[in-house]
């Protein structure tokens, strides 16, 4: 076979498309103006990347000199231990009252499913909406000037936290299920209860479950940050040790941080993969 036969073969598996106006200018355009929007935001708030790259070099030094060798001996008090059980008894609490309270809200929330468009799904809507917009930090700080220190104001916050959500993530599951079974039984008379029984939760059981514990998973993480704005457990002690500059106090604290988190996140990924697999 001859080049000049090949050739046409070889351009053959080309595909040809046309540029489209206006979808490709739209597109491009969008593209340009985030671009300039990104380069505009460096400019104005004067930021420096050179400097950026060049501080890793002093970060490095300063967790030598400062951080190493970390205080383990302080981590293994009893105190402490009893702040790291408070802090996952605050997380399970905090996840589990979050996912009771989020359950009928996505159920208001969810339009295809709701039974009052008119007063329900606006009320579920905005309590998730609500939750969602406040970060558990705040949270926490309004809890604690009304309740005061403590694992209490501790857990209403990650409730609230996990009300939002958990809320956002079941009202996306709810509004993606099949209607054929619901249709069914509305035509039948069944009623809302009945049909979210018998309609509903089948379909969502074992995503709803994956949630469940993803929700337990981030609120566990948010708990050390809640306990550092006066909700109590390790948290307290991190910000005790980092406002006296301990450092090796501090890494010690973070070090048992990251591992609980490491551990929290190979137990959660175990268990989303036995659920997923009774899809």
């Amino acid at each position: 076979m001859t080049l000049a036969s090949s050739e046409p073969m070889r351009l053959s598996g080309r595909k040809w498309s046309r540029y489209r106006h206006p979808e490709s200018t739209l597109r491009l355009a969008a593209l340009l103006a985030v671009l300039t929007f990104l380069f505009w935001s460096v400019r104005f708030l004067n930021i420096d990347v050179v400097r950026i790259f060049g501080a890793f070099p002093r970060l490095a030094d300063i967790l030598a000199t400062r951080y190493f060798p970390p205080d383990l001996n302080y981590v293994s008090d009893a105190g402490f231990l009893r702040s790291v059980l408070r802090t996952l008894e605050m997380s399970l609490l905090g996840g589990v009252f979050g996912v009771l309270v989020s359950i009928p809200l996505a159920w208001m929330a969810a339009r295809n499913i709701t039974f009052s468009r008119a007063i329900a799904y606006p009320f579920g809507r905005f309590a998730i909406m609500g939750s969602r917009s406040i970060h558990e930090t705040i949270w926490t700080i309004l809890f604690v000037t009304i309740l005061g220190f403590g694992m209490l104001a501790g857990t209403l916050a990650l409730t609230v936290f996990c009300i939002g959500f958990a809320g956002k993530l079941f009202s996306d599951e709810l509004e993606a299920i099949d209607m054929g079974p619901v249709e069914a039984m509305r035509s039948v008379g069944a009623s809302h209860l009945q049909i979210f029984q018998y309609a509903v939760l089948p379909q969502v059981r074992v995503a709803f479950t994956g949630i469940t514990i993803y929700t337990w998973d981030v609120a566990f993480r948010a708990a050390t940050v809640v306990g550092f704005f006066g909700g109590g457990g390790m948290g307290w002690y991190l910000k005790r040790t980092t406002q006296q500059l301990e450092s090796t106090r501090v890494a010690a604290i973070l070090l048992i941080i990251i591992l609980l988190v490491l551990l929290a996140e190979i137990g959660s990924g175990w268990l989303r993969k036995k659920i997923g697999r009774m899809r």
